[in-house]
């Protein structure tokens, strides 16, 4: 018997060894199709904007916060995006992640979400996050799914917003449920003296027209702000106009693993090539919509797959 949970114990361990291997040749291939997706926007663009989110371990070798920095995965990117570092509804505070984030904050950008149960928090949050380097969206329970336009933004100002570094402050809004026109949602973002606007490339199933997207790059009151399009590159979503009506879990292959949490997607196999053509490199791909809207950069989400793949099981 004693022999017999040994072995058990032995298999565990195995399989632990096994999974943490995945996981670190998994992290290495998604720092390889960001910068992949880097090179290919940047060749057309030189000036657009990466900014990975959620994916804060990337930045460092093999994925791993023990280690050196990837020096050329950080040249590949501009900014790093992250949810709930100090609030997940209460103050609690991530430890692990934001010991992460203070190695990267002097070389790049950290744009940190914070949900907050009562809007009485709003103003902590700003400040703990500004006392670490870190601009801030905090969103209410209410706006958990970026829905809504918070009143005003933090460190307000009449800037000309022309590279990542000068944003004092962001609008995360992916979602258009609380607007009857793709006009409304534009007339109600243009109200607003945001630096940099986060929006989907689509308006339901229609996307946003070069001509649109240049009339959210100024703010109310007259200064230049940034404009960058949500994409996830993590996970497939079986609404967006490349979903084909006989996929599902494991069909096409690389739909690989349930999203808990998210009946609509799935996350991927991302280095399949099927998927990687739907996500960049010719004039069909999602990143081309995105340049040929006229954004000036894309929010990466669902960059972590490389852990989900293999983990939560």
């Amino acid at each position: 018997m004693k022999q017999y949970s040994a072995l058990i114990v032995l298999f565990f361990l195995l399989a632990g060894c096994q999974k943490e291997k995945k996981t670190t040749i998994a992290a290495v291939k998604m720092q390889e199709f960001v910068m992949a997706i880097s090179d290919y926007s940047r060749s057309i663009d030189s000036d657009f904007i990466i900014v990975p989110q959620n994916g804060e371990a990337l930045s460092f070798i093999n994925g791993d916060p023990d280690s050196e920095l990837a020096a050329d995965y950080l040249n590949a990117i501009d900014g790093i995006g992250v949810e709930e570092i100090f609030y997940n509804g209460e103050l609690t505070t991530d430890q692990y992640r934001l010991d992460m984030l203070r190695k990267l904050v002097g070389s790049k950008k950290i744009m940190v979400s914070e949900y907050l149960s009562d809007d009485n928090l709003i103003s902590e949050a700003i400040a703990k996050n500004s006392d670490e380097g870190f601009i801030c969206f905090p969103r209410s329970t209410a706006n958990y799914n970026y829905e809504y336009i918070p009143a005003s933004p933090f460190q307000e100002n009449a800037d000309n917003i022309t590279n990542l570094d000068q944003a004092k402050n962001y609008l995360y809004l992916i979602s258009n449920s609380q607007y009857t026109s793709k006009q409304s949602m534009i007339d109600a973002i243009s109200a607003t003296n945001y630096d940099l606007v986060i929006i989907d490339l689509f308006f339901e199933e229609e996307t946003f027209t070069l001509a649109e997207i240049n009339a959210l790059k100024t703010k109310s009151n007259g200064g230049q702000r940034l404009v960058i399009a949500y994409m996830s590159v993590g996970s497939a979503e079986n609404y967006r106009y490349y979903w084909q009506n006989d996929w599902r879990l494991h069909k096409p292959d690389w739909l690989k693993k349930k999203y808990e949490g998210y009946k609509d997607e799935i996350w991927v196999e991302y280095w399949d090539s099927e998927w990687q053509n739907i996500i960049y490199g010719n004039d069909q791909s999602y990143l081309k919509k995105i340049i040929n809207a006229g954004f000036d950069g894309v929010y990466l989400d669902n960059v972590e797959a490389y852990y989900f793949l293999y983990h939560n099981n």
